[in-house]
């Protein structure tokens, strides 16, 4: 995929996965996110994904979209996962709120998986990124 593709599809998928590793544990798990200048941008609550990532910030994020007929693309985010606090953490949240607003979503949804967790704000700094993709002819 060229530049311009992957950054169209990154702007366009809300689901990625976040892969971390650390003391010998590899874990995924998908996260909702928005991306902007370079970075994966999650608010998420603490856990085993921020836990690791904290003690080992390198991270792989990836996002993909498959389609009838056997096409897909897929881009992989190999980055540092970077704590966000104060207005940072804000700001990440707001970037996710209008990313995701809809007219007939008022409230956020977060609350009733999260409720009782420390949220966390976080992005995922892209220092190497790749797009794959395969098209299939439509019958």
């Amino acid at each position: 995929m060229s530049d311009d593709e992957v950054e169209e599809f990154m702007h366009r998928r809300v689901v990625g996965r976040v892969g971390c590793h650390l003391d010998g544990l590899t874990y995924v798990v998908p996260v909702i996110f928005a991306w902007e200048a370079g970075a994966a941008y999650v608010y998420s609550t603490e856990g085993q994904k921020v836990t690791m990532m904290r003690g080992n910030p390198r991270v792989c994020f990836e996002v993909d979209e498959y389609e009838a007929g056997g096409g897909w693309r897929s881009v992989i985010v190999q980055g540092v996962y970077e704590e966000l606090v104060g207005d940072d953490a804000a700001a990440a949240l707001q970037l996710l709120t209008d990313r995701l607003a809809t007219p007939s979503r008022a409230t956020n949804d977060q609350g009733q998986r999260g409720e009782g967790k420390v949220p966390v704000a976080f992005r995922v700094r892209a220092e190497a990124v790749t797009g794959r993709k395969v098209i299939r002819p439509s019958a």
